[in-house]
């Protein structure tokens, strides 16, 4: 396939329906600038059910157009790529940043008139790039595919990603490495670092064209309020304090949660040096440039409102016209995240236990498991599993005569609801993963790919981590734990 320049084709045959508002919003909250066209671009993988759920029929592509499309080769015909700014507290420094080797192509309007961004990632050098290249390696495409598509199955909000093409080309990073372009879907990619440089660049009034232009897009029900851009931000508040949650009742570590890696529609975004915990323990980390621990697992709810004070420092003048009013506005706000995070755990780990009704203790009960777990270094997606199956593997969490008094308090405490234990067993299995995208297998699919082009072990995977609370024989080796040679110690960016 030869090279080609990214001109706007007409290609509505697969159902495109853009309708580019982010674009209407002032030139200086983003760049027009179109894809850098790649020399060969190849599919990799293709998401036929993402497409089809967002109207859109990838059947009446060939494979060439579809690599042709999804590379930024060429363009859909009502787009307006542009390449948006932001800011980003990084490691708790504040540095200018944007679309360093993304495209927004536009925004398409879903059948069932859902908005979402339709982003190339890896499409080549814009004005925000630095010293970057704006290109993308393969591993670390198919990585957010990968995870971005286990996060959907457990039912936590994600970006999601229709393709992953292959650019024919080399990007160097340690080493050599495939490149290849992603395409992230997104119900936007407005994020804190958003906030921060329209702050910075825009003052109020820019601040205010933006949280008017969010509240429009994500939050329309709260116009009406009497203080809207306060409502906004409480309700970010509790979007995140949700999805924190979320992430940690399944083991997951974001991995470089810095505020423009924060959206502000409560999405999970950028997949860089995530994992999931194999053994429990609070003070896990795999990012390799995360030296100090900042986001490690037990740090994600503390980092979350830290990350939610810089946004309600940017909104402080839109809260009230008093300074000091607005102040004490925003920072009652940010004090209410704890609570509203431990409801939310707290909420979700009842379920993880079969529990249907609140006690006082049970934070106590739940604290105890987590420190079983912890001293034994149990696996943390099989033990919560295990514990709805009567016959538990044999491990030294399971030995335990701790754990035997720990087991016989929450029997008891099951006993004192209406629900038969059959019910708790249920909700915990509906609650408590069988498989998630295990690090060691994410690793193993990547290396296949990549090094081999070989993606049949890539798609063995996806299929698995689709069901991931049913009991499926064929995918029982996804939930072993890794043995000592197989162990992930660390996972990167991929910039």
């Amino acid at each position: 396939m030869s090279l080609k320049q990214n001109t706007k084709i007409e290609n509505n045959g697969i159902g495109w329906c853009f309708d580019n508002s982010y674009a209407r919003l002032p030139e200086s909250f983003y760049v027009p600038i179109r894809p850098v066209p790649v020399r060969m671009p190849r599919v990799a993988i293709l998401n036929y059910a993402l497409a089809e759920s967002l109207g859109l029929d990838l059947h009446v592509l060939t494979e060439d157009e579809a690599a042709l499309l999804f590379s930024g080769n060429v363009l859909p015909d009502a787009a307006q790529p542009v390449a948006q700014a932001y800011a980003g507290h990084q490691f708790g420094s504040f540095t200018l940043l944007g679309d360093g080797r993304a495209i927004l192509l536009g925004e398409h309007l879903a059948p069932d008139g859902g908005r979402v961004d339709i982003q190339l990632k890896g499409s080549g050098r814009t004005p925000f790039s630095r010293r970057g290249d704006g290109r993308a390696a393969l591993a670390p495409m198919l990585r957010e595919y990968i995870i971005s598509e286990a996060m959907h199955a457990l039912g936590i909000p994600s970006t999601r990603s229709l393709a992953v093409v292959t650019t024919g080309e080399t990007v160097m990073r340690e080493t050599p490495l495939p490149g290849a372009v992603l395409t992230r879907v997104a119900a936007s990619h407005i994020r804190v670092g958003t906030f921060e440089y329209i702050a910075l660049k825009g003052g109020a009034d820019g601040v205010k064209i933006l949280a008017d232009y969010t509240i429009q897009r994500h939050y329309p029900e709260l116009a009406h309020e009497d203080n809207p851009y306060l409502a906004m931000l409480n309700r970010v508040i509790a979007r995140q304090a949700s999805l924190v949650a979320r992430w940690m009742l399944i083991g997951f570590i974001h991995g470089v949660m810095n505020t423009d890696n924060m959206a502000i529609s409560g999405e999970t975004i950028d997949y860089g040096p995530c994992a999931f915990m194999d053994e429990f323990d609070p003070q896990t980390v795999f990012s390799s440039i995360d030296y100090h621990g900042r986001y490690c697992y037990g740090n994600q709810s503390r980092i979350a409102q830290w990350n939610l004070a810089r946004f309600a420092e940017t909104l402080l003048p839109l809260l009230h016209t008093e300074q000091e009013q607005a102040l004490v506005l925003a920072e009652e706000a940010i004090r209410m995240f704890p609570d509203i995070f431990q409801r939310y755990w707290m909420a979700g780990m009842r379920k993880k236990l079969g529990l249907f009704t609140e006690e006082a203790d049970d934070h106590l009960l739940i604290e105890a498991l987590l420190t079983l777990m912890h001293k034994h270094q149990a696996d943390y997606t099989n033990s919560f599993r295990a514990l709805s199956d009567e016959h538990r593997p044999e491990n030294n969490l399971f030995r335990d005569a701790a754990f035997a008094a720990w087991h016989a308090q929450w029997r008891a405490r099951l006993s004192h609801q209406a629900e038969p234990l059959q019910a708790s067993f249920d909700l915990m299995r509906t609650n408590n993963p069988a498989i998630l995208p295990r690090n060691h297998r994410v690793e193993e699919a990547l290396n296949a790919a990549s090094e081999h082009g070989d993606y049949t072990v890539l798609k063995r995977l996806l299929a698995a981590v689709a069901k991931p609370y049913a009991d499926v024989p064929e995918y029982d080796a996804y939930r072993t734990p890794p043995a000592a040679s197989e162990r992930v110690q660390q996972t990167f960016c991929g910039t």
